[in-house]
């Protein structure tokens, strides 16, 4: 990839690291999935989608790319999982450090480990977001805790973990499981007080960590192990708007895309999906 490259085809000087509020950090780390690959590929997928969106936000009347938002390219594709996940930890708790919010692109969903202890490392009280189709709560699976279905195990421990879209997992998982912070997808769609619902159960400090097959596969097929009955874009945009509005999301991270070069338009729904999440926590940050 080209290192030069801005996020977005943005101006230089808004992609400099100095003048960015922004940190976009690329993990393309695909080791431990078990079906379908392709989500180290992710990462130059939604670039590519996100030089081809429009840079005006409608709904938020805001360009929020003029924070600026800095590329790192910085983790390595060649390293075992739990050298992954730690020089992860690191990079990250570097750029919250030095006030930056910091936002995270996958890869597969086992570098959320990293994530989520750097921001736990710096933030009190943290509330994890976990929005995905899988439970992710093995303590260890395939020899490894280091592996994606094992995402969320950690931050089940150490934070307030709410999940929403579940809607596969296995029994040994149950065991783990705060029923009272699960949104399962089915029980979602009859319920049309879910949103109030989660968003009480979060504290203040919030990190969002959404694995893009939390939604339908009629609109998101590329991603390594699509679920039936997933959630919709206007839904999941609500219930995020209603998040950033109501909480203060700290950072957040998108994993599990596995472009298919067929098919353009799931990169460019989560291209849009970034752009919406950053554009609501500027418009908040700005409106203080």
């Amino acid at each position: 990839m080209n290192k030069t490259k801005t996020y977005a085809g943005i101006p230089e000087k808004y992609g400099k690291l100095e003048n960015s509020k922004i940190v976009l950090i690329s993990v393309p780390f695909d080791a431990t999935s078990t079906w379908q690959k392709g989500a180290d590929k992710g990462f130059e997928a939604f670039l590519d989608a996100s030089e081809n969106m429009e840079l005006y936000d409608i709904e938020t009347n805001s360009e929020v790319y003029k924070n600026g938002v800095f590329i790192d390219e910085s983790i390595q594709e060649k390293l075992s999982p739990e050298k992954m996940v730690e020089q992860i930890h690191q990079i990250v708790k570097k750029y919250i450090i030095k006030d930056k919010f910091v936002t995270i692109f996958g890869g597969e969903h086992s570098i959320s480990i990293g994530t989520i202890r750097a921001f736990k490392d710096c933030f009190k009280s943290l509330s994890v977001l976990h929005l995905d189709a899988h439970a992710d709560l093995r303590d260890k699976y395939k020899g490894t805790q280091f592996n994606h279905a094992c995402a969320v195990y950690e931050a089940s421990k150490t934070t307030n973990l709410i999940q929403v879209g579940i809607r596969s997992m296995d029994i040994c998982e149950k065991e783990v499981m705060n029923n009272n912070k699960v949104f399962f997808a089915e029980d979602i769609f009859y319920d049309e007080s879910w949103q109030d619902q989660a968003t009480e159960l979060l504290s203040d400090n919030v990190f969002i960590t959404l694995d893009v097959d939390v939604f339908d596969p009629s609109i998101m097929p590329s991603t390594g192990t699509p679920e039936p009955g997933g959630l919709f874009w206007n839904e999941t945009i609500s219930f995020l708007k209603k998040v950033f509005f109501e909480k203060n999301v700290v950072g957040f991270d998108i994993v599990e895309l596995c472009p298919n070069p067929n098919n353009k338009a799931p990169d460019f729904m989560v291209a849009k999906l970034y752009y919406k999440m950053l554009s609501y926590k500027f418009i908040q940050d700005n409106e203080q």
